[in-house]
């Protein structure tokens, strides 16, 4: 992990039903070679990303820039508050042509006619993407985003560890909740999943693990149910074990709690695993959340990407379009080096996960079959900032205070149906 900067898998650090914020920014100088929008003959395109962390990155990205023989791509590398100043770019007429943005496009974006329709760059390599990020940067039928990379989050834990205590890699909650009981120690709790109890990261999972999700296929509230009731009550009921661990010297994001052996099993992402590799390179196995019980809902693991999207106010929107095609569908070598050789991600396409050497064996290869079986994306399009917040903030309440479940999501109901009919105008 890298000790500055910021990274691909910062967005998944805010889950729990929070919006997830990339965190760069942009200067006023666009990157365009001339207001004309050409240079040289070419068509000139301003193309923005994010501050990565990842040592050689932007090196990367300005290389493929520089091999595209059909424009002159000048890559700008934006450290600050990416997402709101490329927000409020795509309102000028200096913006970029081609951009990154967490998750795909917001439906704020979308609805306003702020990005460009890709439906018709993935051809027949549809298919071939990881399909909840197809689905996350789709609306009503229209692709505004082609998914770079993905990260994802997952459960890790100390196989010697459970073998001794005699438990078998837990499948559903009441499981989890009963093997991290048993594998706490005087040293040692048996589960971490953040430094909240899981306010920020079991959100998503929660909803899964019973079946359900933010939002039904309809758009409407997707958990005002009573399988929602009780899986959020197993959040509190994990809380109040005494077998989580709390106030660890790093958070969820980070391996140290888990190889140091503060924890026997920890929720945590796959960017973790080159340290807990190094730290415990036999002894560690992978599961996703698990389902509520054996007869209700499924296993479950968050999944998100950035997107590549072509602003509707660029000069040479055919071009830019083009030139996305080129990069994230044809140029699957530059695709499979920008998820492999900077960090550790899987590629957005399932035929180039099955050739990245780092995820052919081992955690790594159930890692990669838990994002194509049991993948969500983080968030739904139109579950918005307000929408985010309030289930968070009711998600709070219940799992350190003892809310009343069916309470808060009335009134968590409440709220993202104003939002949704905001969105939906």
């Amino acid at each position: 992990m890298p000790s500055a900067g910021f990274n691909r898998r910062k967005f998944l650090a805010v889950g729990g039903g929070l919006a997830a914020m990339a965190v760069a920014g942009c200067g006023s100088n666009t990157g365009r070679a001339s207001d004309s929008g050409s240079s040289g003959g070419k068509p000139a395109l301003a193309q923005w990303y994010h501050q990565y962390g990842e040592a050689g990155t932007q090196q990367a990205v300005e290389k493929y820039a520089k091999d595209y023989p059909d424009a002159t791509v000048t890559v700008q590398w934006s450290p600050g508050d990416y997402d709101k100043k490329t927000a409020s770019a795509l309102l000028t007429d200096g913006g970029p042509d081609v951009f990154e943005y967490v998750n795909g496009p917001s439906i704020d974006m979308i609805k306003g006619s702020q990005v460009v329709d890709l439906t018709d760059l993935l051809g027949d390599t549809k298919d071939d993407f990881t399909p909840s990020l197809i689905a996350r940067m789709t609306y009503q039928g229209k692709l505004y985003a082609i998914p770079q990379v993905t990260d994802m989050q997952l459960l890790v834990y100390r196989k010697s560890l459970l073998s001794a205590a005699g438990i078998q890699p837990p499948t559903t909650v009441d499981e989890l909740i009963a093997a991290a009981k048993k594998l706490t120690t005087g040293k040692m709790k048996g589960l971490f999943v953040g430094n909240d109890g899981g306010v920020g990261i079991l959100g998503g999972p929660a909803l899964w693990s019973a079946g359900l999700d933010y939002l039904k296929d309809d758009n409407t509230f997707g958990f005002d149910d009573p399988a929602a009731v009780e899986s959020l009550r197993k959040l509190r009921e994990l809380f109040t074990s005494k077998a989580l661990l709390l106030g660890a010297p790093t958070d969820w994001s980070d391996p140290s709690a888990f190889t140091q052996g503060l924890t026997a099993m920890q929720f945590t992402g796959l960017w973790t695993f080159p340290q807990i590799q190094k730290a415990l390179p036999d002894d560690f196995g992978v599961l996703p959340w698990p389902k509520l019980n054996s007869s209700t809902g499924a296993p479950s693991v968050p999944v998100g990407a950035y997107g590549s999207v072509v602003s509707a106010k660029s000069k040479n929107v055919d071009a830019a379009k083009k030139y996305v095609k080129w990069l994230w569908v044809d140029q699957t070598d530059k695709q499979l080096d920008f998820a492999q050789s900077y960090g550790f991600h899987i590629p957005a396409r399932k035929s180039l996960a099955v050739k990245a050497d780092k995820l052919k064996s081992g955690p790594a290869a159930d890692a990669v079959k838990f994002v194509n079986e049991n993948g969500h994306a983080q968030t739904p399009l139109l579950w918005t900032p307000k929408s985010a917040t309030a289930y968070s903030d009711a998600l709070n309440r219940i799992i350190k205070n003892g809310s009343d479940p069916a309470t808060e999501i009335k009134a968590v109901k409440a709220i993202v149906e104003a939002e949704l009919k905001r969105v939906a105008g």
